[in-house]
């Protein structure tokens, strides 16, 4: 039976640490705009800020269609499930926002990240995720699956490229400025990154 939780206590946040992967959905406020659903990973790009919000690290990549619709109305919801030890889905519903490079925000939020992911090529912002509803549900469904190894391809990809080689991919990608919806996502040109 799912419960319901005012708080990210240290149990939760112990389970949302302990997860290599999470899920993260949002929407366009049109019933004809898209849903948006995409896996997170890269560990230590996800910090619990508090006891109600949580970030992550939002790197490059050929959309930006969370961003975009975060931009239009906040919404967004966050998923883990336990694909090892005892089953379990956890989800906080909440508002979200991107914080981009140019923030006054930006330097203190990075510094809540591990410095390997907060220096990684490629980043563009930071998802900051206020929840309005922390719940859990059984998990009894999910299945069992071994994690082997971090997957190293983007980061490897991002790294190889500088500041202006990384913001120019941001400005030719057909949906990183524009979402698939039209609505606005990702400022361009890029800000760059705070000295």
């Amino acid at each position: 039976m799912g419960q319901t939780y005012e708080l990210l206590d240290d149990r939760l946040r112990a389970f949302i640490q302990a997860q290599r992967i999470f899920f993260v959905a949002s929407a366009p406020l049109s019933a004809q705009g898209r849903i948006n659903l995409s896996p997170k990973g890269r560990d230590g790009s996800l910090t619990v800020l508090d006891e109600r919000t949580v970030a992550y690290l939002d790197f490059g990549g050929s959309h930006a269609e969370t961003i975009a619709h975060l931009r239009e109305n906040g919404r967004i919801t966050l998923m883990w499930c336990a694909f090892d030890g005892p089953p379990k889905i956890l989800r906080v519903h909440g508002e979200g926002e991107p914080v981009f490079r140019d923030d006054p925000r930006w330097g203190e939020l990075l510094s809540r990240f591990p410095a390997e992911q907060a220096n990684a090529g490629g980043l563009r912002a930071i998802i900051v995720v206020r929840a309005r509803t922390i719940s859990d549900s059984c998990g009894y469904a999910v299945p069992f699956m071994e994690y082997q190894q971090e997957r190293d391809l983007h980061t490897r990809y991002f790294d190889r490229r500088t500041e202006e080689e990384f913001a120019a991919y941001c400005e030719h990608r057909s949906h990183n400025g524009t979402s698939i919806d039209g609505l606005p996502a990702l400022p361009l040109p890029l800000p760059p990154l705070p000295r």
